[in-house]
């Protein structure tokens, strides 16, 4: 057992030991009870530029690799998505490139009979975000040049997403966000999206906690209007609307959500802290699951949802409980600085050569903060090989002057 003098938050230190690791079987057939994306973090080049503002430039063997570990685990992959540091680092020419490898892959895995995803379409593997990010916002014009503007951005992310063989998944607007002067300018370009989409789309709702650039989306800040024109959209274009993700840290307000959506419309829980209870549901609904948290959690997912897939939804609830301290605290507050937490988990498990994120985003957390991290997955069963993680874990507090 692997053990490691690790700092207290009152600059004293203690002896870590840590545990044996745990066993997490991979499903033999796929997963049926709940449908799961992941949504996936992107790996950079070690010796790229990977300073704030620079182009991203990925690591694309290790950052398909980790797609491929979620699938093996049955889950499906959110890609493209807020943890792939769109709006932080990660660049819409990267992002195409990310959106069209990561569906050649989708289509590969369809291809090659694996258990854990028999039966499934690259659509059931893969949804990448479409979004407004190859705008410049400052740049944007106001009114209706503003929100035709929107629109053509959307759709020609749309345009990559469908080529690459993906979901779509309608990603919250900065550019929208800054243009709408008002519900009706939100209904006006969704809408028109809707209309235009081949196959049904899944909408993204993300609270300012993630983006405090998407205040009053919806066209207000009272998030119960702003619920109302959301619900208005969804009843008027059901047909064209797979789900809807929701990513407002409010378990009530996804219960009263998810009970007044139309029956062919999922609800994808996007709520990083209380997504035992949602992704269980009630005697009525369940939520599905688009999560960021799954990205850092996938052998324990995994397995909760085979629980549930054999009838034992109990085990599956316990599971899930279990990771519940590592999630809340990966995304506490500031919140959009998750991925840093979901990246140094990859790199404890031996995911990625270095602790290293586009645009530097490494620098996003503490290391009281990371070392808190590395105890929690402990403690969830989550560090794959608890002799490496030891050893990463040592090296970057030497590095970071703890020890010394």
């Amino acid at each position: 057992m692997s053990s490691l003098i690790l700092p207290n938050n009152d600059g004293g230190i203690h002896e870590y030991s840590l545990q044996p690791a745990t066993v997490w079987n991979k499903p033999t057939s796929p997963l049926t009870a709940r449908r799961a994306y992941a949504a996936a973090h992107v790996i950079p080049r070690i010796t790229a530029d990977n300073t704030p503002g620079a182009p991203a430039q990925l690591d694309w063997d290790s950052t398909l690799a980790y797609r491929h570990e979620l699938w093996s685990y049955g889950l499906g992959v959110a890609d493209a998505m807020d943890t792939a540091q769109r709006g932080m680092g990660l660049d819409w020419l990267a992002t195409q490139e990310l959106i069209r490898r990561s569906g050649a892959e989708a289509a590969a895995v369809v291809a090659s009979g694996n258990p854990a995803t028999a039966g499934k379409t690259v659509r059931d593997l893969i949804a990448c975000g479409a979004g407004t990010d190859q705008l410049d916002i400052a740049a944007l014009a106001t009114g209706a040049a503003g929100l035709e503007a929107v629109i053509n951005a959307y759709r020609e992310q749309i345009a990559t997403v469908t080529e690459a063989g993906g979901k779509v998944i309608l990603m919250a607007s900065r550019a929208l966000a800054k243009v709408a002067s008002g519900a009706e300018d939100y209904l006006y370009v969704y809408s028109t999206l809707l209309q235009e989409v081949e196959q049904p789309v899944i909408l993204h709702w993300l609270g300012t906690m993630f983006d405090p650039a998407l205040a009053g989306y919806w066209g207000s800040d009272d998030v119960s209007v702003a619920t109302e024109t959301f619900l208005s959209l969804i009843r008027d274009h059901s047909q064209k609307v797979d789900g809807v993700k929701v990513s407002v840290l409010d378990a009530d307000h996804e219960v009263a959500l998810r009970a007044k959506l139309p029956e062919n419309v999922r609800l994808y829980t996007g709520d990083d802290f209380n997504y035992p209870e949602l992704i269980d549901g009630d005697k009525n609904h369940h939520s599905d699951a688009l999560l960021g948290i799954f990205a850092a959690i996938y052998p324990a997912a995994s397995v909760a949802l085979q629980k549930y897939d054999a009838g034992e939804g109990t085990q599956a609830r316990t599971i899930l409980d279990s990771t519940r301290e590592l999630g809340k605290h990966i995304f506490s507050a500031p919140t959009f600085y998750y991925k840093t937490g979901i990246a140094f988990m990859s790199w404890l498990n031996g995911k990625q050569a270095g602790f290293q994120m586009v645009g530097g985003l490494q620098s996003g957390r503490s290391v009281l903060h990371l070392v808190k991290t590395f105890e929690l997955a402990d403690q969830a069963g989550l560090l794959a090989d608890p002799d490496l993680a030891a050893q990463r874990m040592s090296s970057f507090l030497l590095v970071n002057g703890v020890g010394a």
